[in-house]
């Protein structure tokens, strides 16, 4: 027999929540009684496994194109499961030494896969068949906190005939982790609410479809079908009670659609039926049913038992679904178990995810309930870390407040009065968070603020909504494995809020409300009638249905579903910072110890609990808590499509490439120079070695960013938003021509500036360089390539345009050479560029070579025809009689300096400066975006 390492029962339940996992079982979990397991009646199921016969990280590493039409190709020539599947050979030799132990394999007929493409071979040993396969006994304990469970003692052992083969172990039984105080240092917390935002006296309750609607859900035709989604629900499945007095699942989900408003017959199967064993206590498998029923009404839902005993095991036959093939999934489960690093049980659960993403699953699991500390009382922060793969989208959760909701929620009364009141700051603040309309009477329905869901509350020493439920989201850094790449990529390295601060994986990825001030309205337990609802249980769910709305549209745009695409949600909010709602007030701080410092109830019993004070806030850009925050759906939508079309169909020149010397220009290219400094600030720009120096201003308190100029092209983006954030300068806007093989560094007051998120932003025309002071300036091409939809040509482009200039306005758009605007030799600025300009001008649908602003404030759009596939597209604006280039040399010289009249405000958009001479230099005149994928196909993102 050969020792597995790490494969004590506390590495399978509880790594990182006791000082040592050495200890014993008995101790750790004060058992009471304990006995070997001798009936051969009782017995215990086990997934054994198996090493893959190759390893696909590099592959999964890949961008998302490359990575999706690689599968798609594996695929449909049968080499993808023998690559990264075990082989036959070693599924072969296993299953028979097992076999031929008398040790019996099972597989869908308990609600489990055994499959060498699963590489998982499942076997139910009673306990003498356990000792002889692991060399240990299997005993029977009972404990006041664990009740009766099974466990051994001392690691696993397996055969030496199969031990090189097996990777990792998943005992599938209920299990959860044994605690010890971890750290001893307490804070007194103020009595009230604990996090604003969650206590308002007008709560709102609405159906999911009415809250998907808030995130500005991507609507679509009401006969198109949105696919498969799976609901992993062990134990439950479509269980219901008193079927004489309401009827069956299925009447009764009709029934909720009928409620809801969107009518029709609910499609759904389950998956292991027999395994159910429900008490008819279901208000999880409701939510979650109520949720996607209302917000894909056209999709056909999976309800996923597995074997009963475990969310693992239920995962993996929703994953291996090969009959139903959902393309989403969404989890509101966990195994609660905590396991070791390193051990086989966080290898099995680790390896469950990939084979989703090789599959082209897209996988949604809630980041849980509990807070900080996620109701585990060790005093210090906690995830439960099953769910936490890099290759699931983790869900956090919000308070999502209305307008009045927001008048009657005390802790939100200086924020109403200061917007009220005209605060700039305060809306500034509301807008990024996802404020749209605005009015002075707060009295709709439309969202005013969002928060973190923290809904604790102490009041006279004792905690209502407490750190031992399910009241706030959970959120932090999984330090058992490394922080994935693409967060590395957007420049987060998580590092943990415990004294000891471990860096790992950040969670949540995203977030959408929870709870709060604002519920949602789905059956009861038992699909009953109307009840209401929340937690990161409602919000994953939400964000599942999203994805699904999106693979419907990816579709019909003629891609590949979502898959795993973490990394696109990464890339969007870099590129697009508009497809989030940034998340910025509120905490989930909840770790405690037993102790003195107030009392919190839980079934009925009162415990005396401490609070150890650690936890994680919202702020600006990716948080522990929103994570890069709540969706816009249509704005998300343009941007995956479009970051889909490029990776799929282009390969895509960024603006700089790292060269012996730092960073280098590979083309020749005019470039703008866009600095964000906080105060006035020295700046240098070294070309070849020969360096330029500025002096740098301020930038205005106001100034538009990309975010802002992004949302204003939303046609239901409020006027007023938009004028109210008029004439505040951006920083200093230098363009220039460099000459391909140039070589490039930036410095602000001497200190060297890092290319900030390159790899996600450079190929999409702009990279910001950052310093560690915050100081930033942007290097953006004032040139778009036309990435078509499918790479195809005689393309309608979409052009989206907000004036915020009070001059009219209009844009021409024409095609060029090169990313320096050259036109046949003609540099601009040269004699004749203009009427080569006029020449190459695209038509409008409209008629004419032009389109013009709506007026101060106003939104309009239009379409240029016959775009090309990889055409290059610059601009010439005309205002007040006034011709400006896209390109300085083009424009007219102050203090002898050509003036730059364009900003780039991210993905192919810009923003115009309509004055002579520079003006108040606020480039928001005109808002000028170009959308080449959103008129394909049925253009559902129109």
């Amino acid at each position: 027999m050969a020792e597995i390492q790490k494969s004590t029962y506390l590495d399978f339940t509880s790594g990182g929540t006791l000082t040592s996992t050495g200890q014993s079982v008995s101790d750790a979990y004060d058992v009471i009684s304990s006995r070997i397991v001798t009936d051969p009646s009782l017995t215990v199921t086990v997934g054994i496994v198996l090493d893959r016969a190759n390893d696909p990280t590099d592959l999964l590493n890949m961008d998302w194109g490359t990575r999706q039409a690689t599968l798609a190709r594996m695929e449909a020539d049968g080499t993808l499961w023998s690559t990264y599947g075990t082989s036959a050979s070693t599924f072969a030799l296993v299953s028979n030494t097992l076999t031929g132990m008398g040790i019996p394999i099972v597989g869908e007929e308990t609600g489990h896969v055994t499959s060498a493409a699963a590489r998982t071979i499942w076997v139910e040993v009673d306990g003498a068949q356990f000792k002889a396969l692991f060399g240990t006994d299997l005993r029977l304990g009972t404990s006041a906190s664990a009740g009766e469970f099974y466990y051994w003692d001392g690691n696993l052992q397996v055969p030496d005939a199969i031990s090189p083969y097996v990777t990792g172990v998943w005992p599938d039984l209920e299990a959860g982790p044994a605690t010890e105080t971890l750290n001893t240092s307490t804070v007194t917390l103020a009595e009230g609410a604990q996090s604003p935002g969650n206590a308002t006296s007008a709560r709102t309750d609405l159906f999911p479809q009415d809250i998907a609607a808030l995130y500005n859900f991507p609507d679509l035709p009401a006969d198109l079908d949105t696919g498969t989604l799976a609901l992993i629900e062990p134990a439950t499945g479509d269980y219901v009670t008193k079927i004489a007095e309401y009827g069956t699942f299925q009447q009764r989900l009709n029934a909720y659609r009928a409620t809801a408003g969107v009518g029709g017959v609910g499609e759904y199967y389950v998956v292991n039926r027999d395994n159910q064993s429900s008490d008819g206590d279901d208000g999880e498998r409701s939510l979650d049913v109520g949720v996607v029923s209302a917000v894909v009404p056209n999709s056909r839902i999976g309800l996923y038992v597995g074997s009963g005993n475990s969310t693992y095991s239920t995962y993996q036959t929703a994953i291996w679904d090969l009959t139903n093939n959902p393309s989403v999934i969404s989890s509101s489960f966990s195994d609660l178990n905590l396991f070791t690093k390193g051990s086989p049980f966080e290898t099995a659960y680790r390896e469950l995810f990939i084979d989703a993403a090789l599959r082209g699953i897209s996988v949604f699991n809630d980041a849980y309930d509990g807070g900080s500390g996620n109701e585990t009382g060790t005093g210090l922060t906690n995830l439960f870390v099953g769910s936490m793969s890099p290759y699931a989208m983790v869900v956090g959760g919000t308070s999502l407040s209305t307008g009045n909701a927001a008048d009657n929620d005390a802790t939100l009364a200086d924020t109403v009065t200061a917007a009220t009141a005209g605060d700039l700051q305060t809306i500034w603040q509301l807008v990024r968070g996802g404020l749209r309309q605005w009015s002075d009477s707060l009295s709709d329905n439309a969202t005013f603020i969002e928060t973190v869901w923290n809904e604790y509350y102490l009041e006279n020493g004792t905690m209502k909504n407490n750190y031992l439920s399910n009241n706030t989201t959970s959120g932090g850094v999984d330090t058992t494995q490394v922080t994935p790449q693409y967060q590395t990529a957007y420049g987060l390295t998580p590092t943990d809020a415990d004294p000891n601060g471990g860096v790992g994986r950040g969670a949540p990825d995203v977030a959408a409300n929870a709870g709060g001030n604002l519920f949602y309205s789905v059956p009861d337990s038992n699909m009953v009638g109307v009840s209401e609802s929340g937690g990161t249980s409602a919000a994953t769910p939400l964000w599942a249905s999203l994805a699904t709305r999106l693979n419907a549209i990816f579709a019909d745009q003629g891609l590949p579903d979502l898959g795993y695409s973490n990394d696109l949600y990464y890339i969007a909010s870099a590129i697009s910072p508009a497809s989030f709602n940034d998340i910025t007030v509120g905490n989930n701080t909840s770790t405690y110890i037993n102790g003195n410092g107030f009392f919190a109830e839980k079934d009925g019993t009162y415990y005396a609990l401490s609070a150890t004070g650690i936890g994680y806030e919202a702020g600006e850009g990716y948080d522990l808590v929103s994570g890069l925050g709540t969706p816009n759906g249509v704005l998300l939508g343009r941007a995956l499509t479009t970051i889909a079309h490029s990776q799929l169909y282009y390969d895509l020149a960024p603006v700089l490439e790292t060269g012996t010397d730092g960073w280098e220009s590979d083309a020749t290219q005019s470039l703008i120079f866009q600095t964000t400094f906080g105060q006035d600030a020295s700046w240098s720009l070294t070309l070849d070695g020969a360096q330029q120096s500025f002096a740098g201003s301020a930038t205005g308190a106001y100034a538009w960013t990309a975010a802002l100029a992004q949302q204003s092209l939303q046609s239901d983006f409020s006027t007023s938003l938009v004028t109210m954030f008029d004439g505040y300068a951006q920083g200093q806007a230098y363009q220039t021509t460099l000459a391909g093989g140039t070589d490039l560094a930036i410095a602000v007051a001497g200190q060297g500036a890092s290319a900030y998120q390159s790899t996600l932003t450079g190929d999409f025309g702009f990279m910001d360089f950052m310093t560690g002071a915050g100081a930033s300036v942007e290097v953006a091409r004032a040139v778009a390539t036309a990435t078509t939809a499918g790479g195809a040509d005689d393309m309608g482009v979409v052009v989206r345009l907000r004036q915020n200039g009070m001059n009219g306005a209009s844009v021409m758009f024409y095609e060029v050479d090169d990313y320096a605007g050259s036109i046949s030799g003609l540099a601009p600025g040269d004699a004749g560029y203009a009427a080569a300009a006029e020449a190459r001008a695209y038509q409008t649908s409209a008629g004419g070579n032009a389109l013009s602003g709506a007026g101060y404030g106003g939104y309009s759009e239009g379409m240029i025809l016959n775009v090309d596939s990889g055409d290059l597209i610059a601009m010439q604006l005309t205002s007040n009689g006034n011709t400006f280039w896209a390109f300085a040399p083009a424009n007219e010289e102050v203090n002898g300096q050509d003036v730059a009249h364009l900003w780039s405000y991210g993905l192919n958009t810009w923003g115009w400066e309509d004055l002579y001479g520079g003006g108040d230099r606020d480039f928001n005149d005109l808002i000028v975006q170009l959308d080449f994928t959103s008129a394909a196909g049925s253009g559902l993102l129109l």
